[in-house]
């Protein structure tokens, strides 16, 4: 496994490509502050990817109702203008926050990359990691445990491998 090192020891060559998964969160904002700080040289000329997943606006929400004592749980779909406004709502808001991720980049000298996808965000950082073949994902951490997890035991392996 490749590791940053500072001061221009044997392994200062080494460039990873670094993506940071970002949300509004502010935690996502330390987690790419941190980066900036400190893996600006390891990164070599390989542009920074910051990385947002929109939520999928496909869901169906159950509702319970009730029938005297008896519970029937009814699936409702959203009207297709309701999905759409949804859509570009989301669309918006990620493109916002990665826009602000790469100014903020911009402000400290490192080329930024930005990617958004739409749908389940622990699935779409796998997926993405593996799509771009990135060495180094770097999350912010909500107080959840060691990075989310939930996520560490559903990605590890790709991640590692």
């Amino acid at each position: 496994m490749e590791k940053a090192v500072e001061g221009g020891g044997p392994h200062s060559h080494i460039h990873k490509k670094v993506m940071v998964a970002i949300d509004e969160n502010e935690c996502s904002y330390h987690a790419l502050m941190w980066v900036l700080h400190n893996l600006k040289e390891s990164t070599g000329d390989s542009p920074l990817v910051i990385f947002t997943a929109q939520p999928s606006p496909y869901r169906n929400n159950i509702f319970p109702v009730s029938l005297g004592t008896a519970r029937l749980y009814c699936p409702v779909s959203a009207a297709p203008e309701f999905i759409q406004n949804v859509e570009e709502r989301n669309k918006k808001a990620s493109s916002a926050l990665l826009e602000k991720a790469k100014t903020i980049c911009a402000s400290n000298g490192v080329n930024a990359e930005t990617i958004s996808e739409v749908g389940d965000a622990k699935q779409a950082i796998c997926d993405a990691v593996q799509k771009l073949n990135i060495t180094l994902l770097v999350l912010g951490d909500r107080g959840i445990g060691r990075i989310r997890r939930g996520f560490s035991r559903e990605c590890d392996q790709p991640l590692r491998s």
